[in-house]
């Protein structure tokens, strides 16, 4: 079996139940840094066998691993911090061992997107992850105009060498955009700075530190012209709306009266007549 197993991000008391009694029933562990993963195991008192696997030496180790899934032992799969496989190894052991029938099971556990997602404090109901952003200034860009196109919140990993660049670069295409500036998550120093893509590259030093995700707001979709029209409609009727209301008519009574003058739906005009009696106000 082969367990796909999230370790902390940086808090290693964010660590499951599930991930440790997999760790301690293991016959391997592999790991992207066998000497970060060494500490963690020592941490909770735990002496497996492990073995390198990283994006240098995946396809080296690849064979060895699936030959021992096949002989039926138990394999734990971690990465420095949070799930293997995302911006990280392990697709490639996680797809042959599938394409082979081998047993796979994923953990759950420690995400630096989700948990940076969420801390944005922008839209989670449908959002789209980027990865690294590229490192080179043009296809930056690129990406940023890309994200900036995109109508879903976007989540993507920076270095902190490159973030005062990317920020400017997303001012100047993002402009008033929001974005959040989540760092360090889940550690001594962790950060969540929120603001524009303007003010935030105003406000961020050349120099920073520690692991960076950012979060960026989705476009605002443009108002169809017909929309537009209809919203004017709209603005007309509140007047006459509330003096009808005022002077003791219904919401149902007024909006049938405004209705063949402004053009506009009998439901539209009901609603803003309900809207003026409950807040007082055109």
């Amino acid at each position: 079996m082969l367990y796909v197993c999230p370790t902390p991000i940086g808090n290693l008391g964010d660590i499951t139940l599930r991930v440790l009694e997999v760790l301690r029933s293991a016959d391997l562990v592999a790991a992207e840094d066998t000497r970060r993963t060494r500490k963690l195991l020592a941490h909770y008192q735990i002496s497996k066998p492990l073995v390198s696997f990283f994006e240098h030496n995946e396809l080296k180790r690849l064979p060895a691993l699936i030959s021992q899934l096949e002989r039926g032992e138990t394999i734990a799969l971690v990465s420095d911090a949070g799930m293997p496989g995302v911006c990280d190894p392990g697709y490639r052991l996680i797809k042959t061992a599938l394409a082979k029938d081998l047993p796979v099971r994923v953990l759950p556990g420690p995400s630096a997107t989700l948990t940076a997602l969420v801390s944005s404090g922008l839209p989670t109901d449908s959002f789209l992850f980027w990865g690294y952003l590229p490192r080179k200034p043009k296809e930056r860009e690129q990406a940023l105009m890309q994200i900036g196109a995109e109508p879903r919140t976007c989540v993507a990993f920076e270095s902190p060498r490159r973030l005062k660049a990317t920020l400017t670069a997303a001012a100047a295409i993002l402009g008033d955009r929001k974005i959040a500036v989540c760092r360090e998550l889940s550690k001594k120093f962790e950060e969540v700075t929120r603001g524009t893509a303007t003010s935030l590259a105003a406000g961020t030093p050349d120099a920073v530190k520690g692991e960076i995700v950012l979060v960026f707001a989705g476009a605002v979709p443009e108002i169809a012209p017909e929309e537009k029209k209809a919203d004017g409609r709209l603005a007309q009727i509140k007047e006459p709306l509330s003096q009808m209301l005022a002077a003791g008519l219904s919401a149902r009574q007024a909006a049938g009266i405004v209705v063949s003058l402004a053009g506009i739906s009998r439901n539209q005009a009901y609603r803003m007549a309900l809207e003026i009696k409950k807040t007082g106000r055109a």
